[in-house]
């Protein structure tokens, strides 16, 4: 949590910009009958009633002190789908950069075998020459400022229900450029000092 959290402190650097990565799936749903628009004095009305089209994944990445960041909607969230999502943040996003800081969770598709199994053994060392991982802890995923940029987009963008892949990713994409356009950054409060007082039950006393 410390080491998270010192990485947190260090100033924007655009050569080596602090990323925070994480996903979310979402539930692709029909609406079966026509619902009720909303009318003076009343809310729309939907029917209880839906059709399950499946699900699809949602990749996000955060550049927090920038205001920045880059969604992918993908079928599946595999190893390879991670390791392509990180490849495109790299050589599309960040092709300048020296180095890049993720911070990210320890799923167990989030490993540097991902991009051997994904790429030929020259890129997927290219890539991991490019980047520092750093994992949260173990159900210390509220630490990923990446989670705060997915509860926005679900609250601003995928609160309803939606009945394909294509529809979201247009939703995402124009969510994304107006956030991007407006530089939204997040101002993050939590610190070690914080943690050693709220949190003092993970600390000994010595």
């Amino acid at each position: 949590m410390e080491k998270v959290l010192e990485v947190y402190k260090r100033p924007y650097d655009r050569y080596n910009p602090v990323i925070c990565m994480d996903e979310t799936s979402k539930q692709l749903i029909r609406e079966t009958r026509i619902g009720i628009p909303m009318k003076k004095g009343q809310d729309a009305r939907i029917d209880y009633e839906y059709f399950r089209h499946g699900v699809c994944n949602i990749f996000m990445a955060s550049e927090p002190l920038a205001g920045k960041r880059f969604a992918e909607v993908t079928d599946l969230k595999t190893k390879k789908d991670w390791a392509k999502f990180i490849k495109d943040l790299i050589d599309t996003y960040y092709p300048r950069s020296k180095r890049i800081t993720l911070v990210l969770d320890n799923y167990s598709t989030h490993c540097t075998g991902a991009f051997y199994e994904t790429f030929k053994p020259n890129i997927a060392k290219r890539l991991l020459d490019k980047i520092e991982l750093i994992f949260t802890p173990k159900h210390g995923s509220w630490l990923n400022m990446a989670e705060i940029e997915l509860n926005v987009m679900n609250k601003q963008c995928l609160n309803r229900h939606i009945d394909s892949r294509e529809q979201i990713e247009i939703e995402i994409e124009a969510w994304q450029n107006q956030r991007n356009n407006k530089k939204n950054k997040i101002n993050w409060q939590f610190t070690d000092k914080d943690a050693r007082i709220k949190l003092k039950k993970l600390y000994p006393s010595i």
